[in-house]
């Protein structure tokens, strides 16, 4: 029998909402079923409220076939999802002593006595599927309604990812026949603004499927194109024809795939030339000079973190240059003048000079990052012999 495989997910804790906790469980779970080819339509967070969550849980269930919950599966009294889900599909909560048989095994193993509050981790909602854990106190449980799945999972991110690779994922792919996959490939782009990328490929960001969306970085543009098939190599075949006419279009602005980083792929260009290098940065809280140390390409030899007006840029850039006794050096400057902030890059190589002066208009906090793209992309293109 087939099923609805859209899914959505309910992050439940009121320190979510306040701000004290970051979710990283919803990144997790919906990577997750984008490997399964489940659609994911929607993610909400809750207090940890049973009504509101009940309420949370009813809503969800009238737009997808899968609910997950993660979080308010612990022993105290604000740990409400239980309750909620038995209340959001109207039946009881009862007691499952082999369920609390295990809790209390996990606890003793702490050397400690359980408590007759713990128990309540041992009353899921009638019928519901008891998932034992196997690396914490809380067990999950799966409630099924007809086509509908609700599948309530701990919070504690290393229990939560261990019983959805373990349990979850086996039985989402049983239930729900799933023989697709979801994949992504992200292209990514340098120097050029989310408009511009917009007018080259605004036709393919239509498209159904594959899908191709823009997302911006401070001075780099990422290009998702995400493909759903019935097999990877369908879907792989479907990423590579829309990379093709993304790069055909947008030509050598196209640095990098996937897991490339601009840094990485500028020093990889400048060993290719063999040349080597060194940098100075001013005005930008050490992001060009971190950046660069971090790839460990031989190619860089270190660089200096000073202030200098951007008359003086070059003189200094020499000098950095000197001291590091590179062929090549990259200088970018960050400076604040008549209410806007001013970018000065210069690169000095053994054929020349090139130097560039941009002006930046988002917040100020992002111009180091931006400034170092800007930076880091312009050499680049000289490493590869890309004019302008």
């Amino acid at each position: 029998m087939l099923y609805d495989v859209s899914a959505e997910i309910i992050a439940i804790g009121t320190e979510l909402l306040l701000g004290e906790t970051a979710d990283t469980n919803t990144c997790f779970i919906a990577r997750a079923l984008r490997g399964l080819g489940v659609n994911l339509f929607r993610a909400t967070t809750v207090g940890d409220n049973a009504d509101r969550i009940a309420q949370a849980i009813r809503e969800a269930l009238g737009r997808s076939g899968i609910v997950i919950t993660t979080g308010g599966l612990g022993p105290t009294v604000d740990d409400p999802t239980r309750q909620a889900v038995a209340q959001a599909v109207d039946v009881e909560l009862v007691y499952r002593p082999k369920l609390w048989k295990h809790i209390a095994a996990r606890i003793a193993r702490y050397g400690r006595t359980p408590t007759e509050n713990q128990k309540r981790q041992a009353y899921i909602p009638m019928g519901a599927i008891a998932i034992e854990n196997p690396v914490g106190t809380a067990p999950a449980f799966i409630v099924e309604t007809g086509r509908y799945a609700i599948i309530s999972l701990p919070g504690v991110p290393r229990e939560m990812e261990t019983l959805l690779t373990q349990t979850v994922i086996p039985y989402l792919q049983k239930r729900y026949e799933l023989h697709e996959i979801i994949k992504i490939r992200n292209l990514h782009a340098g120097g050029v603004g989310e408009a511009w990328v917009d007018e080259q490929i605004g036709d393919l960001e239509a498209l159904t499927n594959p899908t191709v969306g823009l997302s911006a970085h401070s001075g780099i543009i990422d290009i998702r194109i995400t493909a759903k098939a019935g097999s990877e190599a369908e879907a792989d075949q479907m990423l590579a024809e829309i990379e093709v006419d993304v790069r055909e279009r947008l030509g050598t602005v196209i640095y990098g795939v996937d897991d490339d980083t601009l840094e990485a792929v500028t020093l990889k260009a400048v060993a290719a030339r063999g040349w080597s290098l060194a940098c100075l940065e001013s005005g930008l809280d050490g992001t060009l000079i971190e950046r660069l140390a971090r790839v460990k390409n031989p190619a860089y030899l270190g660089g200096s973190r000073i202030a200098v007006q951007p008359y003086a840029l070059e003189q200094a850039l020499e000098e950095v240059c000197g001291k590091n006794q590179s062929s090549v050096a990259l200088g970018v400057a960050l400076s604040f003048a008549e209410e806007q902030q001013t970018v000065t890059i210069l690169i000095l190589m053994p054929q020349g000079k090139d130097e560039r002066r941009l002006t930046y208009g988002g917040h100020p906090r992002n111009a180091p990052r931006w400034a170092t793209n800007m930076g880091l992309d312009s050499l680049r293109r000289q490493a590869q012999g890309i004019s302008d």
